[in-house]
């Protein structure tokens, strides 16, 4: 979520390591999708020239997850970054994972976190409502179902807007998702193709 007035670029649940996480456990998965990530967050930083990159929560997947290589790859891209601040509202997987290494000038902190005194937002890692507030969270990757005539579906990530909740979908390649229902009261946004899709009510 971009927020052109403070220059503030909003992501949740990018998991890094994941994958290496799985591996270290013996599952067989792919590698490289940590570079995939590191990429896709060079390139939304290079297109909206943030000054502020905000992860709102679940910034590593586990502690195995700090492997040499991979906080190799962290500090060259933070390195590639070093003008842009960068903020960590903590989730349930940062608390096991540790926070990133000092080095690497993340700024940490408890949820609720509000950014600007002035401005009625506020950023959580698990959704939740602050009073006078709308909170920006994370922790349930929400997805939306899209049906076909032909009895085809096609599952996407998607943001979810409520009363005083907006819901970001997961950044990470490798997380799964959770499908979120359409109900009287919520907006739903998918995101495909590049874009990000406004969907009626009865999707």
């Amino acid at each position: 979520m971009w927020w052109p007035l403070a220059r503030t670029l909003f992501v949740a649940d990018v998991h890094l390591g994941k994958a290496a996480t799985f591996r270290a456990r013996g599952l067989p998965v792919p590698a490289g999708t940590t570079q995939d990530n590191l990429t896709r967050l060079s390139r939304l930083l290079a297109r909206t020239g943030a000054e502020q990159l905000v992860f709102l929560g679940d910034f590593l997947h586990a502690a195995e997850a700090q492997t040499p290589a991979l906080l190799a790859q962290l500090a060259h891209w933070r390195g590639a970054h070093a003008g842009v601040g960068m903020a960590l509202v903590r989730g349930n997987h940062d608390r096991h994972a540790g926070d990133p290494a000092p080095s690497l000038n993340v700024s940490v902190m408890d949820e609720p976190w509000v950014p600007h005194e002035d401005v009625p937002l506020a950023c959580c890692h698990h959704p939740q409502r602050l009073a006078g507030h709308t909170v920006l969270a994370g922790h349930l990757h929400p997805a939306v179902v899209l049906r076909g005539r032909g009895r085809d579906a096609l599952r996407l990530p998607a943001f979810c807007h409520e009363a005083g909740l907006v819901l970001l979908p997961s950044f990470g390649d490798f997380t799964g998702a959770h499908t979120v229902e359409p109900i009287a009261g919520r907006q739903l946004y998918a995101v495909g193709a590049g874009r990000v899709w406004p969907l009626p009510a009865a999707v």
